[in-house]
Protein backbone atom coordinates (compact mmCIF):
# COMPACT_ATOMS: atom_id res chain seq x y z
CA UNK A 1 0.00 0.00 0.00
CA UNK A 2 1.27 3.32 -0.81
CA UNK A 3 0.11 6.62 0.44
CA UNK A 4 0.20 9.96 -1.65
CA UNK A 5 -1.73 13.05 -2.49
CA UNK A 6 -4.68 13.46 -4.34
CA UNK A 7 -4.92 15.08 -7.59
CA UNK A 8 -7.88 16.21 -10.13
CA UNK A 9 -8.22 12.18 -11.57
CA UNK A 10 -8.79 10.79 -8.46
CA UNK A 11 -12.04 12.58 -7.88
CA UNK A 12 -14.12 9.84 -9.25
CA UNK A 13 -12.78 7.52 -7.42
CA UNK A 14 -12.30 9.31 -4.32
CA UNK A 15 -16.44 10.31 -4.93
CA UNK A 16 -17.27 6.49 -5.49
CA UNK A 17 -15.71 5.35 -2.86
CA UNK A 18 -17.07 8.10 -0.38
CA UNK A 19 -20.72 7.13 -1.98
CA UNK A 20 -20.24 3.54 -0.77
CA UNK A 21 -19.11 4.57 2.52
CA UNK A 22 -22.23 6.80 3.11
CA UNK A 23 -24.04 3.73 2.08
CA UNK A 24 -22.87 1.41 4.41
CA UNK A 25 -22.68 3.66 7.22
CA UNK A 26 -24.90 6.34 6.89
CA UNK A 27 -27.98 4.06 6.17
CA UNK A 28 -30.75 5.05 9.07
CA UNK A 29 -29.19 8.65 9.55
CA UNK A 30 -29.82 9.70 6.14
CA UNK A 31 -32.70 9.14 4.46
CA UNK A 32 -32.89 5.56 1.73
CA UNK A 33 -34.17 7.59 -1.44
CA UNK A 34 -31.21 10.04 -0.51
CA UNK A 35 -28.56 7.09 -0.18
CA UNK A 36 -29.77 5.10 -3.06
CA UNK A 37 -30.26 8.35 -5.43
CA UNK A 38 -27.53 9.66 -7.89
CA UNK A 39 -24.85 9.76 -4.54
CA UNK A 40 -21.97 8.91 -6.51
CA UNK A 41 -22.82 11.43 -9.18
CA UNK A 42 -23.08 13.96 -6.50
CA UNK A 43 -19.96 13.02 -4.22
CA UNK A 44 -17.84 12.71 -7.30
CA UNK A 45 -19.03 16.22 -8.38
CA UNK A 46 -17.59 16.87 -4.97
CA UNK A 47 -14.39 15.94 -5.46
CA UNK A 48 -13.91 17.54 -8.90
CA UNK A 49 -14.19 20.46 -7.47
CA UNK A 50 -12.64 20.22 -3.78
CA UNK A 51 -9.31 18.66 -5.30
CA UNK A 52 -9.29 21.00 -8.68
CA UNK A 53 -8.86 23.85 -6.00
CA UNK A 54 -7.30 22.63 -2.85
CA UNK A 55 -6.99 25.43 -1.12
CA UNK A 56 -6.23 25.23 2.69
CA UNK A 57 -7.31 21.56 2.82
CA UNK A 58 -4.86 18.05 2.38
CA UNK A 59 -6.54 15.54 0.93
CA UNK A 60 -4.23 11.60 0.83
CA UNK A 61 -5.30 8.89 -0.70
CA UNK A 62 -4.25 4.84 -0.01
CA UNK A 63 -3.37 2.53 -3.32
CA UNK A 64 -2.90 -1.07 -3.44
CA UNK A 65 -2.22 -2.90 -6.51
CA UNK A 66 -3.15 0.66 -8.36
CA UNK A 67 -6.34 0.77 -6.52
CA UNK A 68 -8.31 3.17 -4.27
CA UNK A 69 -8.60 1.74 -0.87
CA UNK A 70 -9.05 4.87 1.19
CA UNK A 71 -8.64 8.32 1.42
CA UNK A 72 -8.57 11.64 4.18
CA UNK A 73 -9.34 14.91 3.51
CA UNK A 74 -8.53 17.49 5.85
CA UNK A 75 -9.17 21.18 5.67
CA UNK A 76 -6.29 23.19 7.36
CA UNK A 77 -7.48 25.66 11.09
CA UNK A 78 -11.02 25.03 10.04
CA UNK A 79 -12.11 26.23 13.63
CA UNK A 80 -9.98 28.60 15.93
CA UNK A 81 -11.04 26.69 19.07
CA UNK A 82 -10.79 22.95 17.34
CA UNK A 83 -8.12 23.11 14.69
CA UNK A 84 -8.40 21.31 11.58
CA UNK A 85 -11.10 19.49 10.73
CA UNK A 86 -10.96 15.78 9.29
CA UNK A 87 -13.85 16.39 7.25
CA UNK A 88 -13.53 12.48 5.79
CA UNK A 89 -11.65 9.34 6.49
CA UNK A 90 -13.04 6.46 4.58
CA UNK A 91 -11.46 3.02 3.91
CA UNK A 92 -12.79 0.40 0.94
CA UNK A 93 -15.38 -2.24 3.06
CA UNK A 94 -13.21 -5.44 2.19
CA UNK A 95 -10.18 -3.39 3.85
CA UNK A 96 -11.32 -2.10 7.17
CA UNK A 97 -9.07 -3.20 9.72
CA UNK A 98 -6.36 -3.87 7.46
CA UNK A 99 -3.97 -0.56 9.00
CA UNK A 100 -4.83 1.62 6.25
CA UNK A 101 -7.25 3.96 8.38
CA UNK A 102 -4.55 4.01 11.11
CA UNK A 103 -2.11 5.19 8.59
CA UNK A 104 -4.37 7.65 6.83
CA UNK A 105 -5.15 8.99 10.45
CA UNK A 106 -1.52 9.57 11.18
CA UNK A 107 -1.22 10.88 7.58
CA UNK A 108 -3.75 13.55 8.80
CA UNK A 109 -2.10 14.28 12.10
CA UNK A 110 1.59 15.14 9.76
CA UNK A 111 -1.02 17.28 7.26
CA UNK A 112 -1.63 18.96 10.45
CA UNK A 113 1.63 19.41 12.02
CA UNK A 114 2.69 20.74 8.60
CA UNK A 115 0.44 22.98 7.79
CA UNK A 116 -1.41 24.55 10.55
CA UNK A 117 -1.32 26.95 12.72
CA UNK A 118 -2.61 25.05 15.88
CA UNK A 119 -1.95 21.40 16.81
CA UNK A 120 -5.05 20.60 17.22
CA UNK A 121 -7.67 18.40 14.93
CA UNK A 122 -11.75 17.13 15.08
CA UNK A 123 -13.90 15.37 13.38
CA UNK A 124 -17.44 14.66 13.31
CA UNK A 125 -18.82 11.08 13.68
CA UNK A 126 -22.46 9.61 13.59
CA UNK A 127 -23.66 8.82 16.98
CA UNK A 128 -24.56 5.21 15.37
CA UNK A 129 -21.25 4.56 13.95
CA UNK A 130 -19.92 2.94 17.21
CA UNK A 131 -17.20 1.03 14.89
CA UNK A 132 -15.54 4.38 14.16
CA UNK A 133 -16.05 5.59 17.65
CA UNK A 134 -13.90 2.86 19.16
CA UNK A 135 -11.42 3.54 16.05
CA UNK A 136 -11.09 7.11 16.90
CA UNK A 137 -10.65 6.94 20.68
CA UNK A 138 -7.70 4.12 20.10
CA UNK A 139 -6.23 6.82 18.53
CA UNK A 140 -6.58 9.64 21.25
CA UNK A 141 -9.96 11.26 20.30
CA UNK A 142 -11.89 12.60 22.98
CA UNK A 143 -15.63 12.86 22.46
CA UNK A 144 -16.63 16.75 23.32
CA UNK A 145 -20.01 17.51 21.76
CA UNK A 146 -22.97 15.59 20.44
CA UNK A 147 -25.50 17.81 18.10
CA UNK A 148 -28.02 17.21 15.29
CA UNK A 149 -26.90 16.33 12.30
CA UNK A 150 -27.61 19.81 10.19
CA UNK A 151 -28.64 19.94 6.49
CA UNK A 152 -31.55 19.58 4.30
CA UNK A 153 -34.47 17.39 6.28
CA UNK A 154 -35.37 15.44 3.04
CA UNK A 155 -32.10 13.90 2.68
CA UNK A 156 -32.29 12.72 6.72
CA UNK A 157 -34.26 10.01 8.47
CA UNK A 158 -35.88 12.12 11.54
CA UNK A 159 -33.06 13.79 13.45
CA UNK A 160 -29.76 11.91 13.63
CA UNK A 161 -27.14 13.06 16.04
CA UNK A 162 -22.77 13.58 15.24
CA UNK A 163 -20.34 13.51 17.93
CA UNK A 164 -17.48 15.59 18.01
CA UNK A 165 -14.01 14.34 18.44
CA UNK A 166 -10.84 16.42 19.54
CA UNK A 167 -7.24 15.82 19.52
CA UNK A 168 -6.27 18.84 21.91
CA UNK A 169 -2.37 18.02 21.33
CA UNK A 170 -1.10 16.18 18.35
CA UNK A 171 2.27 15.24 18.03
Amino acid sequence: MILRPAVVADADAVGALHAASWRAHYRGAYADAYLDGDLVGERCAVWRDRLADPRAAVTVVAEDAGALVGFVHVVVDDDPRWGSLVDNLHVTGGRRRTGIGTALHAAAVAAVLRSAGTPRMYLWVLEQNVAAQRFYAARGGRHVQTVPVGGDPARLNGVPYKRRIVWDRLR
